[in-house]
């Protein structure tokens, strides 16, 4: 059976883990072509030194139901995401979904540490990492799927535009690397918007990403083994569940109405009525507020 999505060309700058690589699956079972990209491959590992790379992705992609295409790519060297659009050009002859899933910093940025005591060099590679990477891609990309009206394009980035309006994120740079996709996106939707395409910033809640798994020594099937010294990891949610908040935006007709906002995965669920792989739906950004930034206990009763 075809999905809502089948004959769409996607790419997923990003895709090789996390949120990206949940992304880049939850539209192929919707039946896109899927092009994931990074610099982990089979051959070459990016500084992470992790062990997921899109080809692993591309081939989740393609047992889901679409068609999964690697690509290696630095979105930092423009050469390269150029080559790449030359590439979905030629062989799709247009692209339907962009989602700019680019990010890379877990390891630069420096917990509560004061933007003089942060390592400048860190600092300086997170944002050109963080936001550089966005805008070579939507420069080259975009031309193209500006080609024929309908297209998408998500930023993805941590945190709703309200929540990071009132609350500091972890380090100067961290909050302003997701101050600053927040923006982009609603600068896109001013200049997609009356070229017949639309653009959204969009935020997972807590993921439970291949790094935060193994930061807290659990797995997906045994998460919630981490309760314990973590409590408001109850609240957590797969890769999956803001797969299927994208995938749900690409196949409305009428998701123009959410050009240029701020969204998340838990807003979406209630609105498209998808859930995440275990049947629930996390509204991660609401019990941040309501219960983990009040000084509540821990308990997701109600939000997911």
């Amino acid at each position: 059976m075809s999905g809502p999505l089948e004959g769409k060309i996607a790419l997923v700058a990003g895709a090789t883990r996390g949120a990206g690589r949940g992304i880049a699956v939850e539209l192929g079972a919707a039946g896109a072509t899927v092009y994931a990209t990074g610099r982990s491959t089979r051959e070459r590992r990016s500084e992470y030194d992790r062990p997921e790379t899109i080809e692993d992705t591309a081939e989740l992609v393609t047992a889901a139901g679409g068609r999964g295409i690697a690509v290696p790519t630095d979105h930092l060297v423009p050469a390269e995401v150029r080559a790449l659009v030359d590439r979905i050009e030629a062989e799709q002859g247009r692209l339907d979904i962009l989602v700019n899933d680019i990010w890379g910093g877990e390891k630069l940025f420096e917990w509560d540490r004061p933007v003089w005591e942060h390592d400048l060099d860190k600092g300086l590679h997170l944002l050109r990492l963080a936001v550089d990477t966005h805008a070579i891609t939507q420069h080259h990309a975009l031309p193209l799927l500006l080609r024929h009206p309908g297209g998408l394009v998500v930023e993805m980035t941590d945190g709703t535009a309200e929540y990071n309006r009132e609350t500091y994120r972890v380090s100067f740079y961290y909050d302003l690397a997701k101050a600053s996709v927040l923006r982009m996106a609603f600068a896109l939707g001013h200049e997609l918007g009356p070229r017949g395409a639309t653009a959204v910033a969009l935020t997972p809640g807590w993921l439970r990403s291949e790094l935060m798994l193994d930061l807290f020594g659990v797995t997906e099937e045994n998460w919630r083994d981490a309760l314990e010294r973590v409590p408001h990891f109850c609240i957590s949610e797969s890769p999956y569940y803001v797969g299927r908040a994208v995938a749900a935006l690409a196949a409305d007709p009428g998701v123009a109405r959410w050009n240029g906002a701020s969204l998340s995965s838990g807003q979406l669920a209630q609105v498209y009525g998808f859930t995440d792989r275990d049947g629930s739906r996390p509204d991660a950004w609401r019990y941040l507020v309501e219960v983990q930034d009040a000084g509540k206990p821990a308990d997701a009763t109600g939000y997911r």
